[in-house]
């Protein structure tokens, strides 16, 4: 079997550090580098009577904000984009390791990849990074909403022996976004080498429509489900 190992592929050096660029860096940049070129192809030519792709394109983020709207209030122009953004990225994040190169001999040469395109979100940097961010828009979402001393009143809530409780919390939080997405990816990735390697021929393809598309779809919405959900509580005083 294949090491699941995360390879550094190059370093760079700058300013006499040697910074390494591992398969996670570089297929999150493709992961980005997706994103660009479809938001640029989708918007270049808006119409005002949509057509075609631009119809799916208006629905969508017709529907995302009014998610945000029902959920955040107020603070939905600002929490829109991101909530967008994120579920985007994890859903392409998830299933990228369904264009992976593979070895192939061809003329009695072998062709090695350089590096294989293993879904970011099966690194627990990534995980961690991005649950980082949202509780960090939670915290910050919840001083805008009750004020520095109406957050630090809500932490006694409903009563003062709650204060430990409501710290740890957010700790709890941080973990529960970061190990869910990274064990469920990471276990789908290391289930699927499993059965390349038992049956590389046919079966792969029918379990990557499970592991790949189903699980990936299911844990970017799961992701963004909880984030919601946090942010909601932290607002939920502020909504109109």
């Amino acid at each position: 079997m294949k090491s699941l190992d995360i390879k550094t592929v190059f370093s760079l050096n700058l300013f006499g550090y040697e910074i390494p660029i591992s398969e996670t860096v570089i297929v999150t940049w493709i992961v980005m580098g997706i994103l660009i070129a479809a938001s640029l192809i989708l918007t270049r030519r808006l119409k005002e009577i949509p057509k075609g792709p631009q119809v799916i394109l208006e629905s969508g983020v017709e529907f995302l904000y009014k998610f945000s709207d029902k959920h955040f209030g107020s603070f939905s122009n600002f929490l829109a984009p991101y909530i967008g953004s994120i579920f985007i990225f994890l859903l392409i994040a998830n299933m990228i390791g369904v264009i992976s190169p593979f070895e192939a001999k061809l003329f009695g040469r072998t062709f090695i990849p350089p590096f294989s395109m293993r879904p970011p979100t099966s690194d627990i940097n990534v995980t961690a990074a991005l649950a980082v961010i949202s509780i960090v828009l939670i915290l910050v979402c919840g001083f805008m909403a009750r004020g520095l001393r109406g957050w630090f009143k809500n932490l006694f809530h409903p009563v003062p022996f709650m204060l430990p409780f409501n710290i740890m919390e957010y700790g709890i939080r941080l973990l529960s976004l970061t190990l869910r997405l990274f064990g469920n990816i990471l276990a789908a990735y290391v289930l699927m080498h499993l059965i390349e390697e038992i049956f590389p021929i046919a079966l792969p393809m029918v379990f990557s429509l499970y592991f790949d598309f189903f699980d990936g779809t299911i844990q970017a919405i799961i992701f963004v489900f909880l984030t919601s959900l946090y942010i909601s509580e932290a607002v939920s005083i502020h909504k109109e």
